[in-house]
């Protein structure tokens, strides 16, 4: 087979990457690993920016976005009792993000893309990527019929996820540098069939630990409690989730609606980028090349816009000859990346209770958090990273 890019993963990356390429007429095959219905039924948070709303809709994929998603105008900060909104519209000139699950961004990518003749693999096994500091790369793979295929490309990327080959490609510490913060608390994640608690999402300190109440649809709520790395699950019988939510988030003006969990999860977290996120004709995107944790709600958003910066980039190659965007494309990421990285942190950081905290420490968060809810221009701050500065 022969294609233009070859595209190893069926994420958000992937499938974004692919539908911008074909927008500008570039051919391109994904590969994934999963089946179609293991992609679209594993359920992902997705807090959208504004960038990523506005693309999807530019480039035909608002049809069930606007009728489901949840546009978010604000979020509340909860802390020593008292809550107190940011109002996103207000401190950024009408922008605002949008609550549509990750899974469901995925469902549309899938169905435009074959829609539009597309070719995904899915169910494929053994990638190997080949040749891509030549000319001529390929990718061999096992394709979902047990047969050995290979693919024939001018460039490939590696949309891989977390648990990437293709980063290991770009050899290290000679070519690759990676930086990691391993974070000491986990998220102890539900979802419960229960009604809102809020219309906008809560972000809620306390010094038993941190609690983010949000939304899925009016009647599944995504709620999140702050533990150690090493809980489980076992240790969470319903009651307890529902007493340490009230706990953590009850006060003046709100109070966390129960309801039946049907999901409990434990997600770790941890800060990664690896530096360049390219090598030859290899360029990485996605949670290959970068995590955060999820705090700021960027993962999704980052990927995104790694793509989109990427297919401007393989457009001009491909209709120009020209490498410039592709040999700079590190460098044009990398900004946003570390600015994500840098909310993302400070968010963790702001509302999350260390596990040696001290009475100091607590109240420092809270005046820390005083002194930025408090002026506007630390409003302004929260804001304007929250829903994203623009792509452009």
């Amino acid at each position: 087979m022969r294609t233009q890019v070859g595209i190893v993963g069926g994420g958000p990356a992937g499938l974004m990457l692919a539908h911008l390429l074909h927008l500008d007429g570039i051919d391109s095959i994904v590969l994934e690993s999963r089946s179609r219905d293991e992609v679209e039924g594993t359920i992902r948070a997705g807090v959208l920016e504004q960038n990523t709303v506005d693309l999807m809709v530019d480039t035909g994929l608002g049809d069930r976005l606007g009728r489901e998603g949840f546009v978010h105008t604000g979020v509340e900060f909860r802390f020593a009792g008292e809550g107190r909104r940011i109002d996103f519209e207000s401190l950024t000139d009408g922008r605002a993000v949008t609550v549509y699950p990750q899974h469901e961004v995925i469902k549309d990518l899938i169905a435009r893309r074959l829609s539009d003749g597309g070719d995904i693999r899915f169910g494929v096994s053994e990638v190997e990527v080949h040749g891509h500091t030549g000319e001529s790369p390929h990718i061999d793979f096992i394709d979902s019929d047990g047969h050995a295929q290979s693919v024939h490309c001018s460039l490939v990327t590696g949309c891989d996820g977390s648990r990437t080959g293709t980063r290991e490609l770009i050899p290290a510490p000679a070519v690759r540098t990676d930086h990691f913060k391993k974070y000491p608390f986990a998220w102890f994640g539900i979802l419960a069939e229960a009604p809102q608690t809020s219309e906008e999402l809560i972000y809620a300190h306390h010094e038993r630990g941190f609690a983010l109440c949000s939304t899925r649809t009016p009647d599944v709520q995504r709620h999140y409690l702050q533990v150690d790395p090493n809980d489980s699950v076992d240790r969470w019988p319903d009651e307890r989730i529902w007493e340490e939510l009230h706990r953590r988030v009850d006060g003046d003006g709100a109070e966390v609606k129960e309801g039946r969990i049907f999901s409990k999860t434990v997600l770790g977290f941890r800060s990664f980028v690896c530096e360049p996120m390219q090598h030859g004709r290899l360029f990485l995107a996605g949670d290959s090349a970068h995590t955060v944790p999820p705090t700021g709600a960027k993962g999704m958003n980052l990927a995104i816009a790694d793509v989109w910066m990427l297919s401007r980039a393989m457009s001009s190659y491909f209709s120009t000859g020209n490498r410039d965007g592709l040999d700079g494309y590190t460098a044009a990421v990398m900004p946003r990346i570390w600015r994500a990285q840098h909310f993302s942190w400070w968010m963790s950081s702001m509302l999350h209770t260390m596990p040696d905290a001290s009475r100091f420490d607590i109240q420092r968060q809270i005046a820390e958090l005083d002194v930025v809810t408090g002026s506007e221009a630390g409003r302004t701050l929260i804001a304007e990273n929250y829903v994203g500065a623009p792509l452009v």
